[in-house]
């Protein structure tokens, strides 16, 4: 027998030519794209295998567990997220605000090219906070975290004193906004919380005031 041999684990599929990394990674991909619709507890193993074209009893062969690919899944998803993030916030040919504009111009087209079926994976799980893992719920709030620390970098040119709370604000109100986005199908509810939230840094008045006589009455 050749000591060189890979040895072949229970479970793996035999005769592809695929490496375990790049099964591993249509595993992942067909992951995110089931968690950003369905959410953690409504996706079932067999589903993401069928869409990674693996075999059924090959699963354990890549993770140990659900629990373990919904950990590699919030990694993944928070890799992509970042480079998107630092793509727009970083921008140093555009101004700071225009720079978060621009992400929020970015995130809504893509809402819209998947018709609103998919919101944020991170945001997805949340809803599911107290019924994942205490592994996964760590592993959401350093996500979160590390998002606004990255916002709060960009903001900070414009007022360093303000960064961090205008960050966890805007974080806050986008999920919520992806959310109702995703139940109406329609960037609306986007808007309406980005014109907002640009205001509020700008010091602008905020788009929500009424005058007296457009005010319903109660």
């Amino acid at each position: 027998m050749d000591a060189t041999a890979p040895i072949r684990r229970r479970g793996r599929p035999p005769g592809r030519s695929d490496t375990h990394a790049a099964t591993r990674e249509r595993l992942l991909r067909a992951g995110v794209a089931a968690l950003t619709e369905q959410g953690f507890l409504g996706t079932g193993l067999d589903a993401i295998l069928k869409d990674a074209s693996v075999p059924k009893g090959s699963f354990y062969y890549y993770f140990d567990s659900k629990e373990a690919l919904g950990l590699a899944l919030i990694d993944s998803y928070a890799d992509y997220f970042n480079a998107k993030l630092d793509k727009w916030l970083t921008d140093r040919d555009a101004p700071p605000l225009e720079r978060v504009e621009n992400f929020v111009a970015d995130a809504a087209a893509g809402m819209m090219r998947h018709d609103f079926r998919r919101g944020c994976l991170i945001g997805n799980l949340t809803q599911e906070f107290s019924s994942v893992p205490e592994s996964l719920q760590l592993a959401l709030q350093n996500v979160m975290r590390e998002w606004e620390r990255r916002l709060a970098v960009c903001l900070a040119e414009l007022d360093a004193g303000r960064a961090q709370i205008w960050a966890t604000f805007f974080w806050i109100g986008w999920e919520g906004a992806v959310l109702r986005a995703r139940m109406e199908r329609s960037s609306h509810p986007l808007d309406i919380f980005s014109n907002g939230f640009f205001a509020l840094v700008r010091g602008e008045p905020s788009p929500f005031d009424q005058t007296a006589d457009a005010s319903p009455a109660f």
